[in-house]
């Protein structure tokens, strides 16, 4: 259980990790790229990566989020979109693109740390991330960062549901949790649709799938900053507000 503050506002602020606190999507744009190069040496085509997309959406509810998921539907669609004569040698570099995927160093984006602490200072933050477990820990265990979060939590799904649980499971009410992240889908959407406060980061680079989410113009509960470094400003600015509802 996370101890609860005792005066109102604010009680929990919650983190994304990809994308918010370190780079991981550019890796698998790269990884996305080298794979069209393969396979467009069997097919011309102008959608080798939505074709990919299409794989990988189907897929999620088999083999969840993460590189493994996205190894598996690169197998698969190689295989379909050539009429399987793609060769067993270029298989085995999509499944190299992979494997470097899991070993790409954690780079944490600037300002990270000094925005996380600042934020830690007064409020007690968790770590919510999605993807494949292993991936996720080695990732937490390596950006420096652990030490920071009073609990970490790697799960399969970020939508209202879940969010709801681990509320549960922490015993913060909704309207007194802030979730900061890159993703409106993943992020933002499902813990304002529960009554909860959110601060947007977009990243340069997004999945498609992260990218479909819409949250209401005007939304009171919810800020949208471009950089890090003006995160423990607008946790104080919301926190504010929570206390006057």
């Amino acid at each position: 259980m996370v101890p609860i503050p005792s005066r109102d506002g604010i009680a929990l602020v919650g983190f994304d990790a990809d994308d918010t606190l370190w780079r991981s999507q550019d890796y698998f744009d790269d990884a996305q790229a080298q794979f069209e190069r393969i396979v467009s040496a069997y097919v011309d085509l102008d959608d080798v990566g939505q074709r990919l997309y299409e794989y990988e959406s189907r897929n999620i509810a088999f083999f969840g989020y993460g590189v493994k998921g996205m190894a598996l539907s690169m197998v698969e669609a190689a295989v379909d979109i050539t009429d399987a004569r793609i060769t067993a040698g270029d298989i085995h570099r999509i499944v190299a693109l992979a494997k470097d995927l899991l070993r790409h160093p954690v780079e944490i984006l600037a300002g990270v740390r000094d925005a996380v602490a600042a934020v830690a200072a007064t409020h007690p933050v968790v770590l919510i991330t999605k993807g494949d477990l292993f991936h996720q820990e080695a990732k937490v265990r390596d950006s420096g960062l652990a030490d920071l979060f009073r609990r970490i939590e790697v799960v399969s799904e970020k939508d209202p549901p879940t969010y709801a649980r681990l509320l549960e499971e922490f015993d913060v009410p909704a309207g007194r949790f802030l979730m900061v992240g890159n993703s409106l889908r993943s992020d933002i959407a499902p813990v304002l649709a529960l009554g909860g406060w959110g601060v947007h980061v977009p990243y340069h680079t997004t999945w498609a799938h992260e990218a479909g989410a819409r949250v209401e113009a005007g939304q009171a509960r919810m800020r949208t900053i471009e950089a890090i470094g003006a995160l423990p400003q607008v946790v104080r600015e919301l926190d504010a507000l929570a206390a006057a509802r």
